[in-house]
């Protein structure tokens, strides 16, 4: 029964990485390109670490949409949280409203029909 709920901690620390991996170098604009290229590249690749098991476990439990969708509402409150604390953007509540479509996505891919 735990096995089932490895596929969303390691997709959550993956996000983490990848949130950073692509979103973390906009702090740092005066930082050459080719630097934060190579520096997000290296952190993207602890976010394979994760995100790769985490597919494999949880392709036994979960069709690939399935898992793909899941990855993406993770991603969305990983981006969410860090936006407002990392990059300290105010959430909007135009922004709610798309991720509340999104998780009506969800409904519709996990429903047995």
């Amino acid at each position: 029964m735990l096995r089932q709920f490895a596929p969303v901690v390691l997709l959550t620390i993956s996000n983490i990485f990848m949130t950073f991996a692509w979103y973390g170098h906009l702090k740092f604009k005066g930082t050459a390109l080719w630097v934060v290229v190579l520096v997000s590249w290296g952190i993207a690749f602890f976010e394979y670490c994760f995100q790769v098991p985490a597919n494999r476990i949880g392709h036994e439990f979960f069709s690939a949409a399935q898992l793909k969708t899941m990855q993406e509402v993770i991603t969305l409150i990983v981006f969410s949280v860090f936006s407002i604390l990392y990059l300290k953007e105010e959430f909007k509540w135009n922004y709610l409203v798309g991720f509340l479509f999104i998780i009506l996505a969800v409904f519709f891919i996990f429903k047995k029909w």
